[in-house]
């Protein structure tokens, strides 16, 4: 049995992991397998298969399917299978550090929607300076981003939809998918790859990727996935079995890690872990940004590590009158005790001399 203090460590360095390591499985699987929804259809299923599974050998729990839990899900999984559906489409056009500096930015857009739709106060000094720094680090990387300079606006195309999908993900996932009350940790991994695939195999046949696919198998002179499955090379097999096993982990070990620490220590664990995204891509990836955009990057990076989430209005109207009624107890005690000793005083008789 784990201590308190052993299982916020061991759920912050395993998010981190899972978090950091995916967008780098994901972008080295498209460089073998360059069908993104289809890809991102396999790991679904495999997340599937993994969580029944355990749960079929007494390993995990899982919560039953409840037409009161699909419904709020049905929505925020059509964002979720966008979302991921454009992070990959990114990550197949562009390079890692474009997508990072997207979900960068979510913030941003975040916070103008907060007090709107989720009843936050407005941010701080110190989180507007955050945000500003998280801008001009992306405007700077943008400055030097070789696809942006000869492509223009239109290599930003599926960045700016990650980054538009991403936000609706988490404003409406706080505030609606966050009243559907799970009993086992399984609960949100379940139903987000349950109701997850349809949406992808949409994807994929209006993306033309079952014809590509189908190329793709005669190329690799397979009539079958289990043929297929061989004349891959094997690194490229490692690597879908690796992303499959990571793609069902984050699921858990997000979850884990937001039950472990704060709202605020979460959201800093999540940009904090791209640093070390940035520094494998370095060492193992060659398709990456000039030097000034690194560290244009790592200004964002720095940026998102000072950004403070605001509290709730509630909270924070309950905290102030907290104080107000404390310094008023602590000024009507006063008056009282002093209120008392006079009437003590005059009360008393005069001492005869």
């Amino acid at each position: 049995m784990m201590s308190p203090e052993s299982e916020v460590i061991f759920s912050v360095i395993s998010y981190s992991l899972c978090s950091g390591s995916l967008v780098l499985v994901n972008k080295l699987i498209l460089s073998y397998i360059p069908f993104p929804s289809i890809v991102i259809t396999g790991q679904l299923f495999a997340s599937i298969f993994l969580i029944y599974g355990a749960n079929m050998l007494g390993v995990i729990e899982i919560d039953p399917i409840k037409w009161e839990f699909l419904k709020p899900y049905l929505v925020y999984t059509v964002a979720f299978s966008l979302g991921v559906y454009t992070n990959m489409m990114c990550l197949n056009t562009s390079n890692v550090e474009t997508v990072i500096v997207a979900r960068g930015l979510s913030p941003l857009i975040v916070c103008a929607l907060d007090p709107i739709f989720l009843g936050r106060e407005l941010p701080s000094r110190r989180s507007i300076a955050a945000l500003s720094l998280i801008a001009f680090g992306a405007l700077g990387y943008a400055s030097t981003d070789e696809a942006f300079i000869t492509q223009g606006p239109s290599a930003y195309v599926y960045p700016f939809f990650y980054l538009v999908t991403i936000t609706f993900e988490m404003v409406y996932g706080k505030k609606i998918v966050r009243s559907v009350a799970f009993k086992t940790v399984s609960g949100p991994v379940q139903y987000t790859n349950l109701l997850g695939w349809p949406p992808m195999i949409v994807f994929a046949y209006l993306g033309g990727e079952f014809e590509g696919f189908a190329d793709f198998m005669r190329d690799n002179r397979a009539q079958t996935m289990g043929e297929l499955i061989t004349a891959l090379p094997n690194e490229c097999v490692a690597l879908v079995v690796l992303g499959c096993i990571v793609g069902t982990g984050i699921g858990y070990s997000g979850w884990w890690c937001r039950n472990k620490v704060s709202a605020t220590s979460f959201t800093l664990i999540g940009v904090l872990n791209k640093c070390m995204t940035v520094i494998v891509n370095l060492m193992i990836w060659d398709q990456h940004a000039t030097p000034l955009g690194l560290a244009c990057l790592f200004l964002c990076i720095v940026g998102g590590s000072f950004y403070k989430q605001a509290p709730m209005k509630n909270v924070a109207k309950a905290s102030k009158d907290k104080d107000l009624d404390l310094e008023q107890n602590k000024i009507g005690g006063y008056d009282d005790l002093n209120k008392e000793r006079d009437d003590t005083i005059l009360k008393e008789p005069l001492i005869k001399q």
